[in-house]
């Protein structure tokens, strides 16, 4: 392919999976309509790098960036347009655009789970009520865990995932045991919430009663986790999603509302904050009554 004939317009239609390949990307797993790859932007230890085969884009969810095949060899290589159709067509070798390589380590978190209870203790009683939290709605969803650090004993506001670790909050900490998961409460509702973190969810149960009575819930723990659970959205007639109100979350929705018709963006509900619990603890909230389905 000659550089001078290869045009914008023109080069969009080469293949990412053949691109990602030449260099030296290769998919973790493939299916029908879409490719998944450990991303060749970070180091991670979780495959959330995905390429549409039906559209020939690629987004990835753990910056909430995407694209076409021009706009990835740019970000990949740090180059300029230009210089990404010079590699496009061919008449340029490969060494300058090798990406960073997969980090696949296990990483286990130096937090070590010593004891669970229900929520007692008198300083995290008043941390939840400060977040805007009653205690009975912290009770239901979260545990009090202690656990132990480099010797020393904490104790925080804890949500179980899916693969037993923990999400672990205070007002000084922000931490979590290994290992690291998505939180997955399964009703065998055909409506599913998802949010980001644990005080989304404990906020949405504040606030919504009844919108989660009456659905699954996912809870994310980290937007790299998206990856994994867009698989379980087709059994769902219908979904509303918490994502927060910065670039990354923002980026997420827009991908996921093209490829997910059947979901509901509900960020309007804490427009001008960065998520609702952000809005509930600010005393900015109307309570006008609850939604039902």
């Amino acid at each position: 392919m000659s550089l001078k004939k290869l045009t914008c317009e023109r080069a969009r239609s080469i293949c990412i999976v053949e691109t990602l390949a030449k260099l030296g990307h290769f998919p973790s797993r493939t299916r029908e309509k879409e490719a998944w790859y450990f991303s060749p932007l970070r180091s991670e230890t979780q495959a959330s790098f995905k390429v549409s085969l039906k559209l020939n884009r690629w987004y990835d969810f753990g910056i909430g960036e995407g694209g076409n095949v021009i706009d990835l060899v740019c970000k990949v290589s740090n180059c300029s347009v230009a210089e990404a159709l010079q590699f496009l067509s061919d008449e340029l070798p490969v060494y300058s655009f090798q990406g960073p390589a997969a980090d696949t380590s296990k990483k286990d978190s130096a937090n070590t789970i010593v004891k669970i209870q229900p929520i007692t203790r008198s300083y995290l009683k008043k941390y939840v009520r400060s977040r805007g939290i009653s205690l009975p709605i912290a009770r239901k969803y979260c545990k009090e865990v202690w656990y132990e650090c480099h010797g020393k004993t904490y104790y925080a506001i804890g949500l179980q995932n899916n693969e037993n670790g923990w999400e672990l909050r205070n007002l000084y900490f922000k931490t979590s045991s290994s290992p690291k998961s998505y939180t997955w409460f399964q009703n065998e509702k055909n409506h599913l919430v998802v949010c980001e973190g644990m005080f989304d969810l404990l906020s949405i149960a504040e606030l919504y009663p009844e919108e989660l009575k009456n659905s699954d819930i996912i809870v994310l723990n980290s937007l790299s986790f998206l990856a994994q659970i867009t698989a379980k959205f087709k059994s769902y007639k219908s979904i509303d999603l918490y994502l927060d109100n910065d670039a990354s979350g923002r980026n997420n929705t827009t991908e996921l509302l093209r490829y997910y018709p059947h979901i509901k963006d509900q960020s309007h509900r804490y427009k001008n904050h960065k998520d609702l619990n952000e809005k509930l603890a600010s005393g900015q909230w109307t309570y006008s009554g609850y939604k039902s389905f």
